[in-house]
Order: C-alpha cells, then structure tokens, then sequence
C-alpha cells in the first residue's frame, strides 16, 4: 500500500510541476491544484491510517499510543483543502479578468509570433 501512495504522490507532483512550467495560466493554475493535491496527501500519510480503531480515548483503560492516528495531520490536511479551494476560485477570477482585459491566457499577457 505505502508503494501505491507514493507514486500516487510522486505523479501528482510531477504532473503539477509539468503544468505549472506550461505558459497557459489555465494549465498553471491546475499544476498549481494538483501539487497542492500532493502536498495534501503527503501530509496526511505522516499522520499514519490505523483502521478499526476507536477516534476517541476511553479513559477507563491505560492510553495506547500506538492504537491512535494523529489527528494533527488530518487537520491540517482539511485546513489546506478548504484555503487551496479559495485560492484556486480567486485565480480562475483573475484569469478570467486577464483573459477579458488581454485576449489573451497566454502567461505574459501576449500570444508569441
């Protein structure tokens, strides 16, 4: 499984970095979305995933670390989520104006001869 996560990572992030390097501000603002994606998945496979285990504590037992997730990576990980859904809705707002004011989504502003 830790094999399968990985290269998901790893062809998020390439994938991303191929599309931000495109001179599109469309195809940007994707690779923009899909390297958030794998920073997102990164973080939460720090956190480790333990299934059939209880979310809360029982405080009549002795506390078993090992029997938990963090939950500071899930949190963090929904956190990031909802400001990369803001900042990807601010710049498709932007390439929109862009578009309008230049005719143009090329990156600088300008289609090449």
């Amino acid at each position: 499984m830790e094999i399968v996560l990985s290269s998901g990572i790893g062809i998020f992030a390439a994938s991303g970095l191929w599309l931000i390097l495109r001179p599109r501000t469309f195809q940007v603002i994707m690779g923009l979305s899909l390297l958030s994606y794998a920073v997102n998945l990164f973080i939460f496979a720090t956190g480790r995933l333990k299934l059939d285990a209880a979310p809360i504590l029982d405080t009549g037992k002795a506390i078993d670390p090992a029997a938990y997730t963090d939950p500071v990576p899930q949190s963090l990980v929904l956190t990031a989520i909802v400001i990369g859904f803001a900042t990807t809705a601010l710049f498709l707002v932007i390439l929109l104006a862009l578009r309008g004011l230049s005719g143009s989504d090329h990156v600088n502003g300008r289609e090449p001869y």
